[in-house]
């Protein structure tokens, strides 16, 4: 059956889920050209996208872009296979690449791909042969969900079978697509760039250090000796996320050392990002196209294949991708970070021009299957193929989930009031209302949680320039606290910035070891990662005369992340062991099956205390620690939790004490997050799914979800109420409030994160249970 115009009766509406230009990406480039080749070969259809933003107000987008998800709020991606569910796609075409997506591992995707009604055809832009068990989880499940995996390589075909166990027959090899050029002259395009008469070397492609320029700068002067008519261009912007972090110091590095080799008369950097047109006129005026990438688990390249399209004679190192293109004298390989071995090569082919000329027509030819208008015709008919066996087997009919069924939504946290607080000393720790209370001062524990809070938000807050600098306002502040005679921290200082005191709560020194540490896990910087290293450092010696549990529970808290950065530092395991052993003791002494505690009155903070034995005894091997934090938090679950079903924690005006009556109000947002923490180990530790319900109740206490149904988080200020008493909520917004409130929904939401890998996980094992059993049948 054909449509008018003798074009195949393709599916009538299709999508792909990607990035898209104007957005800087590789699979930016590859989503748009797709794009724009499927709508070529099935005029009579849809072709649009959805796409992935890393910038909360998204880019200039083209009107082939109808859906625009946030890539850090999984919320959004559920809406996402709304519309397209509700828009009627008959097929979807997903691009991935584990580091477009939110969550561990670029989770998030799952909780589109598994709402989804229409067949999936994944295009995997990223193959790894040795996964983390995160990456191997989620990269099974998007198998799973996808009806179709498209390869790029034979060696990813090869290694989706052996690592990940894919079927054979889900697998399909479609090369990447490059343009139709004519097979031309290089000296045709010479004139307009400057370079006639000269012999032109090209490397094209967003600069970042893994393309490892640096080999064939070094090269160079090896073949500018034998040949002074070279000229190296480097095409390309320097890629937009190492530019956020590092600026332009690769590109800068690269061009100091061509100067120290004194050929900088024989290198030209074009420092942008250019159209295909213009890209299609550079490769034409390369005579060696070359590749010098330092990553040899690289499964595609879109310019190796744009090169050799365009006939390029090609010199690459052996990554997998050019192994496999580059085989049969399409191109010439040398090893990595091989400057002499380059330089031979290269100088070999200018040497012999008739061999580089045979090299450039056998790729050229060789690619003329890799044109767009063949991929998408070859997409477009497996399209037909899985939309065929849909219909021939389709799946359970889709249900609409109720609200019960679906995960309850979260609010996006906000960074408004935390900045409104801080000013260049700290965070401030009280508020009247929203309004910034300078009479009180600061206070240590509320720049330990700032620091925690801020390193935490850099993966749903894209704004990294933000988060560094308040970051680095909260590590100043920790530095200026530790006193180094006393080897205390302080924790009061007034707005005048006097300190009100030489040596704080023993709390106080525990909460700031727990924010060093945790941002020694979490920093990308280096610098604010060594700098909370230092102090965190000069505290640990004060913890062995420290005598309140709480103390040791914070400080464990902070030592375990600093261990999860520097696992081998047996001096700081040896402190967790002393201080984990205190803190078991003191709980087998006191605890009873009735009451499993380890004091007789519950009083604040009570959840650091199972989170500190949950994660001990999960990280040290100790089985009955493991078990005993697990008890106590369980039962700390149903003592604050009401008939109803909502969380009340114990309230600070009297407390709970063994044998008594639990005070009921006043209630600290404290006690939600400090739950809210230990649940999320709890969970790392079983994969019980109650854990992540526990969580929730008590985040939906700051949402309304409370004795009085009052909310305590303000949405339009991004502050959280100071409590909730009898009367209703203190409406002042201070920041150990506001900084609980925040930290507990990204804890949230990495624990969601977690589930959907833990639960494809545990999906993917029940039905490969089930085949082995129906197959022994």
């Amino acid at each position: 059956m054909t449509k008018s115009g003798n074009h195949p009766s393709y599916p009538h509406k299709i999508a792909l889920i990607g990035n898209h230009l104007p957005r800087q990406c590789g699979i930016a480039t590859f989503t748009t050209d797709l794009l724009a080749s499927l709508a070529e070969e099935n005029p009579s259809g849809e072709c649009w996208a959805v796409v992935m933003n890393d910038i909360p107000e998204g880019y200039r987008y083209p009107a082939q872009v109808r859906f625009e998800v946030n890539q850090r709020v999984l919320a959004e991606y559920r809406l996402a296979a709304d519309f397209l569910n509700m828009n009627r796609v008959e097929v979807v075409c997903l691009q991935h690449e584990f580091g477009i997506f939110g969550g561990e591992n670029g989770a998030h995707v799952m909780d589109l791909l598994g709402n989804l009604r229409m067949p999936v055809v994944t295009t995997l832009h990223t193959v790894l042969q040795s996964p983390s068990a995160g990456q191997l989880a989620v990269a099974k499940r998007v198998a799973q969900l996808s009806d179709r995996l498209v390869v790029m390589s034979q060696r990813a075909r090869e290694i989706l079978r052996e690592v990940y166990g894919v079927p054979e027959a889900k697998i399909v090899l479609i090369h990447h697509g490059i343009p139709d050029v004519p097979f031309v002259d290089p000296n045709y395009y010479k004139d307009q760039y400057g370079v006639e008469g000269r012999k032109v070397i090209l490397t094209f492609g967003l600069l970042s250090p893994g393309k490892g320029i640096e080999t064939m700068i070094e090269a160079l002067p090896t073949v500018v000796t034998r040949h002074p008519e070279v000229v190296y261009i480097v095409l390309g912007a320097t890629h937009p996320h190492v530019k956020k972090e590092q600026g332009e110091s690769y590109r800068l590095s690269l061009q100091r050392r061509a100067r120290e080799l004194g050929i900088g008369d024989h290198l030209i950097f074009h420092n942008r990002f250019v159209t295909l047109e213009e890209l299609c006129e550079f490769l034409g005026a390369a005579d060696i196209y070359v590749t010098p990438y330092l990553n040899r688990e690289q499964i595609v390249s879109g310019t190796l294949a744009y090169a050799l399209g365009n006939g390029k004679a090609t010199v690459s190192t052996p990554y997998w991708y050019a192994e496999e293109m580059l085989a049969e004298g399409r191109g010439r390989l040398v090893p990595f970070k091989d400057s002499a071995a380059l330089a031979e090569q290269v100088n070999d082919l200018l040497d012999n021009e008739v061999e580089r000329h045979a090299m450039r027509k056998r790729a050229y030819t060789f690619c003329r299957e890799m044109i767009w208008k063949e991929v998408a015709r070859r997409y477009l008919e497996l399209f037909n193929e899985v939309k065929a066996e849909r219909a021939r087997s389709p799946r359970p009919v889709f249900l609409a989930k109720t609200i019960d069924a679906a995960p309850r939504e979260l609010p996006q946290p906000k960074l408004d009031h935390i900045i409104r607080l801080s000013d260049d000393v700290g965070i401030l720790q009280h508020a009247k209302y929203m309004v910034p209370d300078r009479y009180h001062g600061y206070c240590t524990d509320d720049n330990a949680r700032a620091l925690i809070a801020v390193l935490m938000a850099r993966e749903m807050i894209p704004n990294c320039d933000v988060t560094t600098n308040l970051a680095c306002t909260y590590v100043s502040f920790l530095h200026h606290a530790f006193n180094e005679e006393t080897g205390r921290f302080r924790n009061f200082m007034g707005y005048d910035r006097r300190w009100l005191e030489e040596v704080g709560s023993e709390d106080s020194h525990g909460r700031a070891v727990w924010g060093l540490g945790e941002a020694v896990a979490l920093a990308e910087s280096a610098d604010i990662r060594d700098a909370a290293r230092a102090v965190f450092e000069k505290a640990l010696p004060a913890l062995a005369d420290f005598t309140f549990p709480r103390t040791w529970s914070f400080a464990l808290g902070g030592i375990h992340a600093y261990l999860t950065r520097y696992s081998g530092d047996s001096e700081v395991r040896r402190i967790r062991e002393t201080l984990a052993d205190k803190l078991f003791e003191k709980f087998k002494q006191n605890a009873t099956d009735e009451w499993p505690w380890l004091e007789d009155r519950l009083t604040y903070a009570n959840g650091k205390i199972s989170q500190a034995l949950i994660l001990c005894g999960r990280h040290m091997d100790r089985a009955e620690m493991l078990r005993e934090g697990l008890r106590s938090l369980e039962w700390l679950m149903t003592v604050q939790t009401d008939p109803k079903g909502h969380f009340v924690p114990v309230g600070c005006n009297g407390w709970y004490p063994k044998g008594g009556t639990k005070a009921r109000f006043d209630q600290q947002p404290i006690e939600a997050l400090d739950m809210i923490e230990a649940c999320r180990e709890a969970y790392d530790a079983t994969n019980d799914s109650k854990w992540v319900s526990h969580a929730q109740r008590c985040l939906e206490w700051f949402l309304g979800r409370n004795d009085l149904n009052a909310p305590l988080y303000n949405h339009k200020t991004g502050g959280c109420c100071d409590g909730l008493n009898a009367d209703g909520p203190n409406r002042n917004q201070g920041a150990e409030s506001t900084l609980v409130c925040f930290l507990s929904m990204l804890h949230l939401n990495r624990m969601r994160s977690s589930q959907i890998a833990v639960e494809a996980a545990l999906e993917k094992n029940a039905i490969s249970q089930k085949e082995q059993s129906a197959h022994v049948q």
